[in-house]
């Protein structure tokens, strides 16, 4: 099935330009809509492979309408960049926590929106039977339960792993401690946010140089860089 990407976007000028650079980037079945009710019944009707989306249109808005996306069945799968101002940081994270899978910040460069656009399509970071992750030098097995850098051994807390597997297996997804919390430990987990950037600085110091691959998204979360396989 060709790839389809939705773009919802109700300054037209904005919608043109990352239009004719998917194009150019050869995506070439790209749907567009000027609002949030009209975007959000595009994605119901053609289930596309990725929406883009901005977060502040009339009608509906953009967080409400990732909210609908990540409610139904049919299109809960489907991954979902938003589209914000600078500033609206708050925004940004309770978009992540509704399910949004990355968010790029205007005015942003035609070279980074297309690198998320390929990040979030692309499936080879997804684990295969065997329970493998590889990003680089990194390769975990979740059903052994071990971690190994460039070919050697990495002793690691169970919190540790659970953040490293989380962020590994999604490279350029941007996760929120919330979220972080919430896929390693559980729902209603009682840790505060300090607890998830010890942990972090702690996951950095096992891995050393490697470490810096573990980005901090300011204000935001935690992401991995992305890999190559």
């Amino acid at each position: 099935m060709a790839t389809k990407i939705l773009i919802v976007e109700d300054d037209e000028a904005i919608r043109d330009v990352i239009r004719f650079t998917l194009e150019n980037n050869g995506y070439k079945n790209v749907l567009t809509a000027g609002d949030g009710e009209a975007g959000l019944a595009l994605a119901r009707r053609e289930l596309p492979s990725l929406v883009l989306l901005d977060l502040m249109m009339p009608k509906l808005d953009g967080l409400s309408v990732c909210r609908e996306l990540k409610r139904d069945e049919a299109t809960r799968g489907i991954p979902v960049i938003m589209l914000t101002a600078k500033g609206e940081e708050s925004d940004i994270v309770l978009g992540l926590e509704m399910g949004a899978n990355d968010y790029v910040t205007k005015p942003f460069s035609n070279k980074v929106l297309v690198a998320r656009v390929r990040a979030q399509l692309r499936q080879g970071f997804e684990m295969d039977h065997s329970g493998e992750i590889r990003c680089d030098a990194l390769v975990m097995n979740t059903l052994e339960h071990t971690a190994k850098l460039d070919g050697k051994p990495i002793e690691l807390t169970f919190t540790e792993y659970g953040i490293l597997q989380l962020l590994a297996k999604r490279p350029g997804r941007v996760f929120t401690r919330d979220q972080i919390v919430s896929k390693v430990k559980g729902d209603d987990y009682p840790v505060t946010d300090r607890a998830i950037d010890v942990q972090i600085v702690g996951l950095r110091r096992k891995l050393g140089a490697w470490g810096a691959n573990i980005e901090t998204v300011r204000g935001v979360g935690y992401r991995m860089k992305h890999c190559e396989l």
